[in-house]
């Protein structure tokens, strides 16, 4: 079977929502091991409990993976019942709208914290473990806005600009080690987050706002959790085992047909 992830352990950050949960529940439908860090205990639980309902192979923890602390302990805690970690899925991270004069310093380092911070400790957390093994696959969730101008996104795309770079040298890094690190950026995906922000900003206009972002993809809709998914699947699989140090664009069009 291609794509084939049984006997591999995989662990993916925010896990239990949106794009994190979409590759979740495809990893586990492809035999994988998965374990799911999760912000609340309630989450992490509940996140878990989904897959195993349906027979697959799944297990929550709780971590704020803004704590270093609380990463490593999960990941002990994962290599100690499992024996090893095969595949690293960075999809914990929030969003933010704003320019530079509109961002407080408290918004600017709350951003920083999860979508940086967060991806390094988590990085951080399994080298020592992957190198051991000789094997392993990091997988970033960045976004276009890492690498395009997006009206009022300054903080965000500040932190995506960072899963870059930090994805780049660690593909670098650890090369010999046979350990690829990749990065995926996603246009807009269409979310629980996506559904809450428009019932929040624009009530009573959720559809006409929704038709209005959908259409700044080129290809005329958001992306599904799912197709993100599947990409993710891909780049994390041994048939992509060729595939180190670089950015892949699942956006619909937006970075290149935009003009």
């Amino acid at each position: 079977m291609l794509f084939d992830l049984k006997n591999k352990v995989a662990v993916v950050t925010g896990g239990g929502s949106g794009i994190g949960k979409a590759i979740a529940e495809v990893f586990a439908e492809q035999g994988a091991q998965v374990c799911i860090l999760e912000l609340t205990s309630k989450a992490a639980k509940e996140s878990a409990r989904a897959l195993t309902d349906q027979r697959l192979l799944a297990k929550g923890y709780t971590c704020d993976v803004t704590h270093l602390s609380e990463v490593v302990s999960s990941v002990q805690a994962i290599v100690k019942k499992f024996g090893r970690i095969d595949i690293l899925v960075n999809c914990a991270g929030i969003a933010h709208i704003g320019k530079l004069e509109t961002t407080s310093a408290e918004d600017f380092e709350k951003v920083f914290q999860i979508n940086v911070r967060g991806v390094y400790n988590s990085m951080v957390a399994v080298i020592p473990t992957m190198t051991k093994q000789k094997y392993g696959v990091i997988l970033n969730v960045a976004s276009v806005a890492g690498s395009t101008g997006i009206k009022e996104r300054f903080a965000y795309s500040m932190s995506k600009g960072a899963v870059l770079s930090m994805t780049l040298s660690t593909a670098k890094d650890y090369i010999k080690e046979g350990i690829r690190c990749n990065s995926i950026s996603p246009a807009r995906v269409h979310t629980p987050f996506v559904d809450g922000f428009l019932k929040n900003n624009y009530p009573g206009k959720e559809d006409e706002m929704f038709e209005k972002l959908s259409q700044t993809q080129p290809i005329g809709r958001m992306a599904k959790p799912v197709e993100v998914a599947h990409f993710a699947l891909y780049l994390c699989s041994d048939e992509a085992s060729f595939l180190t140090g670089c950015d892949y664009l699942i956006d619909g069009g937006f970075t290149k047909l935009n003009n």
